[in-house]
């Protein structure tokens, strides 16, 4: 397996990331999604498992998606619509590799990460073969309206211009930007395969939200984990992967 370190660029700003790849040409592409305050070190073991199995993987940094990131670190300006827009820079660097298929590409994002890749398949249609959603944070919307963001609290009504979620700084627009959103039906306008994904014993975003979502897709498995948290354990990991295995075949 080869690794090497890649870079882009959205919108003036820097992103960084990892590329996983065998040896040979035509590879399909795999891009992995990281979540709220995470980092590509948090996916790129998702990465190899694709590179492993023949895909030229790419795991990667948000602008402003993580206190720990190597892409530009701005927090404030960062919304799930700016990840969205670094995604797609992310997947048209990876579509013009020399080793790429450009017509076989795969999509995987766990928790904001999942929301992210779902919103970048609604908008690409039929470029995108396979979505892979990891216990999505399809909450936000509603998180947002309830004023209760993570670690975060405001006045929906009156969101300051600058908040703390934590150990990070949010912007205004990571909360106004959803204010008016029905994720579940933005998302469902992608009608390719999709698996998802989650644990019920999840106590950051409920499962809930996974089952409405494969609901309304088209062409949606969802498996859920017994007792499987938000971020899965080594254990549900094997699992959830397994369960990866079987719907690439499918």
């Amino acid at each position: 397996m080869i690794k090497e370190e890649f870079t882009c660029t959205c919108n003036g700003m820097t992103i960084c990331g990892l590329v996983f790849r065998p040896e040979g040409e035509n590879l399909p592409i795999a891009i992995i999604s990281h979540g709220f305050m995470a980092n590509y070190r948090t996916t790129q073991g998702y990465a190899k498992w694709f590179a492993e199995r023949g895909y030229l993987a790419f795991c990667f940094d948000f602008n402003g998606g993580g206190l720990m990131c190597k892409s530009d670190k701005d927090t404030t300006k960062m919304t799930v619509y700016t990840e969205a827009e670094d995604l797609q820079a992310v997947l048209d660097y990876a579509k013009a590799r020399p080793e790429a298929d450009a017509s076989s590409i795969t999509l995987m994002g766990c928790s904001q990460g999942g929301v992210v890749s779902a919103l970048v398949a609604a908008k690409l249609q039929d470029e995108i073969r396979n979505l892979i959603l990891f216990y999505p944070a399809l909450c936000i919307p509603d998180d947002a309206r309830a004023g209760k963001m993570m670690f975060a609290k405001f006045d929906p009504e009156n969101i300051p211009e600058t908040f703390w979620c934590g150990p990070m700084k949010l912007g205004r627009g990571y909360a106004a930007s959803v204010l008016k959103t029905d994720i579940i039906e933005e998302i469902s306008a992608y009608e390719g395969k999709v698996l998802i994904v989650h644990g019920t014993g999840d106590r950051i975003v409920s499962y809930y939200y996974s089952e409405k979502a494969q609901a309304t897709y088209p062409n949606a498995a969802l498996k859920l984990i017994p007792e499987g948290s938000h971020g899965f354990s080594k254990k549900d990991d094997r699992t959830a992967l397994g369960y990866v295995e079987e719907f690439l075949v499918d």
